[in-house]
């Protein structure tokens, strides 16, 4: 059982337990100073940024586990088909912020929250908010691969089938491989267990699997840190076609990555939200000296 401000919410909701989340709106198809990371796109992601819809968004968030404050009073707004990553060093609460937009942290037992999550205008952690919904609109990569212990084809079509998907299941996992730019590489064997593809593979498979469930985010928490280079560059390299379809929102220990891959990024130090701007902007005018001090090595 989850505490939300004085609030109680169950960790394992069902489709019955309030009324379901209004449907998203269609998707478009498809001085000296220590060195810092190459930007991939100078000046792209401010103009952009700045007329995207928000859809996911915190107000004075926090998040505790029993008496310690993983999260403290973040306000922080992700805009709609854009890359938003998030930058700190270990342990500064940034994977446990974006496992809120799903509500992974409620089977935490000692989990409390107080403050809002938004998706869209519906508050994530009121009572009517059904979790299962809510996880079918907001997917989850993890840092490593998970596949099921099924082939290919069941990894993909799985999610789908159980939560009542009526259309043509060997088109969804065609089209689902296909943008996890997958399919080429396994349409000849997807009767293979998922645990024959490398890595790399495997970590596409299971992107594959959160698109397959047609969300309209996906949380990719450090998606390439078990990965080698190779691996890591078809991962960011996916990243950037899936925010023509899809918002998503990044963690990372990676700065060279955020810089590559994202339109804004967010540095939370210690549970704190310290900044948050377009990606070009912190990396090269950090307002905060804390940002600075992170971005050019001197702690972290």
């Amino acid at each position: 059982m989850v505490v939300v401000a004085g609030r109680t919410t169950e960790p394992f909701g069902t489709q019955s337990s309030g009324p379901r989340l209004q449907p998203p709106q269609a998707r478009m198809p498809a001085g000296d100073r220590p060195r810092t990371p190459t930007i991939r796109a100078p000046g792209s992601s401010q103009s952009r940024t700045a007329t995207a819809r928000t859809i996911l968004r915190t107000k004075s968030f926090t998040i505790r586990y029993g008496n310690f404050s993983a999260v403290r009073n973040v306000t922080l707004d992700i805009p709609e088909k854009r890359v938003t990553a998030v930058i700190g060093p270990s342990g500064c609460g940034k994977s446990t912020l974006l496992r809120a937009f799903n509500r992974m942290n409620d089977f935490i037992p000692s989990m409390t929250v107080a403050g809002n999550a938004y998706y869209l205008n519906q508050d994530i952690h009121d009572p009517k908010t059904d979790p299962v919904e809510l996880r079918r609109r907001i997917g989850m990569v993890f840092q490593k691969p998970n596949p099921f212990p099924k082939s290919i084809f069941r990894n993909v079509a799985w999610g789908a089938a159980i939560n009542g998907y009526r259309g043509n299941i060997e088109e969804l996992v065609e089209q689902s491989l296909k943008q996890a730019a997958l399919w080429d590489e396994v349409k000849d064997k997807l009767d293979d267990s998922a645990f024959a593809l490398s890595g790399g593979q495997q970590q596409r498979l299971c992107i594959a699997r959160a698109i397959a469930l047609q969300p309209e985010v996906l949380l990719m928490d450090e998606p390439c840190s078990a990965l080698d280079p190779i691996a890591t560059a078809r991962i960011e390299d996916l990243i950037d076609q899936l925010k023509t379809r899809y918002t998503v929102a990044l963690v990372t220990h990676n700065m060279q990555q955020a810089a590559r891959v994202s339109d804004r990024t967010a540095f939370m130090y210690m549970g704190e939200l310290i900044e948050v701007d377009a990606t070009e902007r912190l990396f090269t005018h950090p307002q905060d000296p804390r940002t600075q001090d992170y971005i050019t090595g001197r702690f972290g």
